[in-house]
This record gives structure tokens, sequence and C-alpha cells, in this order.
């Protein structure tokens, strides 16, 4: 079922936003004298439920420097300044498509779906102002849910009073537009700008009724 609405629903990281900055990692490794390879693989494997919402990030740096050693000191100041790293190593964007995003506008509704921790979102949301542009906006920390789960995508459809069917779902993560269309939204791998515009040209015409 569709209500014939048109919705293009992005991905942040790697689509708008650049992805991790280069030599971030490295240097949060520096700061907890680890091996990198040690403290990427500790990174990434706790990240789940702070993606989510289900863990602060005092919670998620704790379990991060637990995991590369149990008998690791964790004070305050030392995950106050990881965090602030974490989060500035994840501020860059494509200003090209942030440009693009906004003028979609004019011919579609314009939504967001990220995994971000809630507190990366509240900088996020202070420093884009454009984010405040857009029909929606959600993010995986403060909506409880990350992608690939459905429940990610549910929240988008409910909260825009909307059917599956109506959103183009846009991500450079083949697992999560799988996901999306599995709950019935339509679904890009996010490639570039270029490709996407024409991916989105071809799918709005078929999104307006035909009168005779």
């Amino acid at each position: 079922m569709s209500t014939d609405r048109s919705i293009v629903l992005f991905d942040l990281f790697g689509v708008i936003a650049r992805h991790q900055r280069p030599g971030a990692l490295e240097m949060m490794a520096a700061r907890c004298q680890a091996p990198t390879e040690a403290f990427t693989t500790a990174y990434w494997a706790c990240r789940p439920p702070y993606d989510a919402g289900r863990q602060s990030a005092p919670e998620y740096w704790t379990a991060v420097l637990r995991r590369l050693s149990p008998s690791m000191s964790v004070d305050a100041d030392t995950i106050e300044e990881l965090r602030l790293t974490d989060i500035d190593s994840w501020s860059r964007v494509d200003d090209r498509m942030v440009a693009y995003t906004q003028s979609l506008r004019d011919v579609a509704e314009v939504a967001l779906l990220s995994n971000i921790p809630s507190d990366h979102a509240d900088a996020f949301l202070a420093a884009q102002p454009w984010l405040h542009n857009l029909d929606h906006v959600a993010f995986s920390g403060k909506i409880k849910a990350a992608k690939p789960s459905p429940t990610a995508f549910h929240h988008c459809v409910v909260a825009m009073r909307a059917a599956p069917a109506d959103f183009l779902f846009v991500d450079d993560r083949e697992e999560n537009v799988r996901a999306a269309r599995a709950t019935g939204m339509n679904g890009h791998v996010f490639t570039d700008r270029d490709e996407l515009a024409a991916v989105i040209d071809a799918w709005l015409p078929t999104r307006r009724p035909t009168w005779k």
C-alpha cells in the first residue's frame, strides 16, 4: 500500500556526512596507551548498545577500556576526552550532498535515519542547522533502535504517517538497504551523488498519478 507520497530517506555517514576522520582511532588508541588494532576492535565491538541508546557515553567508554584491560584505570577526564575526540571524528559533512538534499525538498519530502549515539546526535544537530529543515530526523540513539533492525525503519513510517512504499531509502551499506526493502521500502545503495540523482529522477515520476 502507498499513499502516493515521495519520501527520500537518507543515511547520514557515508552519504551526506563523511566517514570517521582518518587517524582518529589511532589518536584515541594512543590516549589509552593501547595498540591501534586492539583499540579498534574494542571500539566497534562495544558500539551497538551505545548506537541504539541503551548505553550512555560513560558506560560505553568504560566498556571499551575494560575490554582493552580489565585492570585499566577509568577516570572521568579520560572518558570525556575520548568522547569529545570521537564526536569530532564524525563531524565532517559533504557540502555538495548537503546542498543536494536541500534541493530535493522542492520535489519530495526528505528525511534522515542514522546510526549515531544520542550525545553525538546532539552535537550534530547543534553544528548542522540544515538538519532542522528536513521533514523528519531519526537518530538511533534517540529512537532506541539502530539499522538494520526493522524497528528503526518502522519508526520512520509511523512518525511520518506514511506507508513503507512511499520511501526511497539511501544508504552506503548494502545490508541496511536490504533491511529497508524487507520492510516494504524502496532502496538504493549509495556510491556517488550523480548516480543517486539519476535514480531519484527516475523514481520520482513513478510517484505521480497520471491524469487523463
